[in-house]
């Protein structure tokens, strides 16, 4: 690999990108090469109870390379882009005490968004609002939601994760609550990190990436899947669970589909989040685009 004196000052790399596009394979070659550790920037590897469905990286992989931000929180736990925001600042600011990189690695927008640019506290939420659109939501179902959110907060249908339950109950919330799109708690100016922040995502074809979520669902199902799925039954109500890979079996478990139907919408649903990831990174020209593998031209770019 190109070696290349650690850049000045100091600084994180994001390597950012589609589910499946190989973002942990390259966070690891690049930690290696500036010897430093990892802040994971993914909203669901962050639960301590959510392994497979949420493609963690393996045991082997956290021994290379320390990472943050995994396994960190119960499901449980309250779990948000402002949370992100101040627990990233911090274990940045308490790595740049050794090291003069960082790197952070994962495709959930919008907390990287909120690292970069900063959020505002969102305002508390009514407890009576929060309950009608829950009970409505159990009742009537994803459906229903999606087009309440297209409705009310386009903003958010156009960019945000529509497969995602949790972040939809979330936006629906803050929307009927506030008037403003969740997507506007962001600070009107970009906040000063004080510190240089150099943007990057991994891409594949099309084909390639669809090929790649596929292998890696079926990969998920053989390592036990539905088991840990199983293990997660009663908790299945949770926000953190609403999520790819949980709800489709939680639907087998329920005896509403067949294993092979849930594993079949993982697949696609994957695929579409993916897609929805590409729309929201293609709108931010500071990211520089890259081929996974194509390490040695990150190094150099990072140098500019």
């Amino acid at each position: 690999m190109l070696q290349i004196e650690n850049p000045s000052p100091k600084t994180v790399i994001i390597i950012t990108g589609p589910t499946g596009a190989g973002k942990t394979a390259a966070a690891i070659q690049l930690a290696l090469h500036f010897k430093t550790e990892i802040i994971s920037a993914d909203s669901r590897q962050c639960y301590q109870e959510l392994n497979i469905g949420v493609a963690r990286p393996s045991g082997e992989e956290l021994n290379r390379v320390r990472h943050h931000f995994i396994a960190s929180h119960s499901i449980h736990e309250k779990v948000d882009a402002v949370v992100f925001e101040q627990y990233a600042l911090e274990k940045v600011n308490e790595l740049f005490q050794q090291k003069d990189v960082v790197i952070m690695a994962g495709g959930t927008g919008l907390y990287l968004k909120a690292f970069c640019e900063g959020m505002d506290e969102i305002p508390g939420i009514e407890t009576a609002i929060r309950k009608r659109i829950t009970d409505e939501y159990k009742t009537k179902g994803i459906e229903w939601l999606q087009k309440e959110i297209a409705r009310k907060d386009p903003a958010f249908y156009a960019a945000g994760e529509i497969q995602n339950p949790q972040r939809m109950l979330r936006a629906l919330e803050v929307v009927e609550s506030t008037g403003r799109s969740i997507l506007q708690f962001r600070k009107g100016k970009k906040k000063n990190r004080g510190f240089r922040i150099f943007k990057t995502a991994v891409e594949l074809s099309k084909d390639d990436l669809q090929r790649n979520i596929n292998v890696r669902t079926d990969k998920m199902v053989e390592a036990g899947l539905a088991n840990e799925v199983k293990a997660l039954l009663p908790y299945k109500s949770l926000n953190a669970l609403q999520t790819v890979g949980y709800t489709e079996l939680f639907e087998y478990f329920d005896g509403k589909i067949s294993l092979e139907q849930a594993v079949e919408r993982i697949k696609i649903n994957t695929r579409q989040y993916a897609k929805r990831q590409m729309t929201w990174f293609r709108k931010d020209e500071e990211i520089k685009w890259f081929i996974p593998g194509k390490l040695d031209d990150i190094i150099r770019a990072v140098q500019l």
